[in-house]
């Protein structure tokens, strides 16, 4: 099952928005699921060497990430690369409320099974204000829109976390490049983000 951390829905009301949102997380999903593993694993190298060379990745030594699970674009080989490149990566823990504290990642051993499918580091937590200490932050989500509306899983995580990144830092939503430029339903809450990160480059949004 897909992550469940970074979404839209803080109140759980059925407003026009929250179901056209559902309709398009489930479309999403779909699409997903019927792509080949094949593209699954060129993916996740692509998606790694494009970020490596980034301008904003290749000058951070601190970057927020997450780990990627179930049919989420992979992120597996672009964690190795940062660590290998001497990044100080930070990856999240869901806490009971639905929002991130963080932990640095020192490599796929020290992950370990969490709530919601995810995989999360079982080091030292350093707290939810730590996401404002990254240069970059790699977000996950389903798609975004070319304003930057990012479409999330669901549950909130993101939306309670993003506040708390210094203005101006690069964040970025890791997606298939088709799942960019798409119309996404807005609610008042939602954090828009600046870059997709693709295999295929680095698109700016806004």
């Amino acid at each position: 099952m897909d992550a469940s951390w970074g979404g839209d829905d803080r109140t759980g009301s059925e407003t026009d928005g929250t179901v056209a949102k559902g309709a398009l997380r489930d479309q999403v999903r779909a699409a997903r699921k019927r792509r080949p593993l094949g593209e699954a694993a060129a993916f996740a190298a692509g998606v790694a060497d494009v970020a490596l060379t980034w301008d904003e990745v290749r000058r951070a030594a601190t970057v927020a990430a997450y780990v990627s699970v179930g049919s989420e674009p992979g992120t597996g080989l672009l964690l190795d690369a940062l660590l290998a490149a001497g990044k100080r990566v930070l990856l999240p823990v869901v806490l009971r409320g639905l929002d991130l504290d963080w932990a640095v990642h020192t490599g796929r051993e020290d992950l370990a099974p969490a709530v919601r499918g995810l995989l999360e580091p079982t080091g030292p937590r350093l707290g939810v204000e730590a996401i404002g200490r990254a240069d970059v932050v790699l977000v996950p989500g389903l798609a975004v829109s070319g304003a930057g509306d990012r479409l999330g899983q669901g549950g909130g995580c993101y939306d309670r976390a993003l506040p708390r990144v210094v203005p101006g830092t690069p964040v970025a939503v890791v997606l298939h490049d088709d799942e960019v430029g798409l119309a996404v339903p807005t609610d008042p809450h939602d954090v828009r983000v600046g870059f997709a990160l693709t295999d295929r480059g680095v698109r700016v949004l806004g």
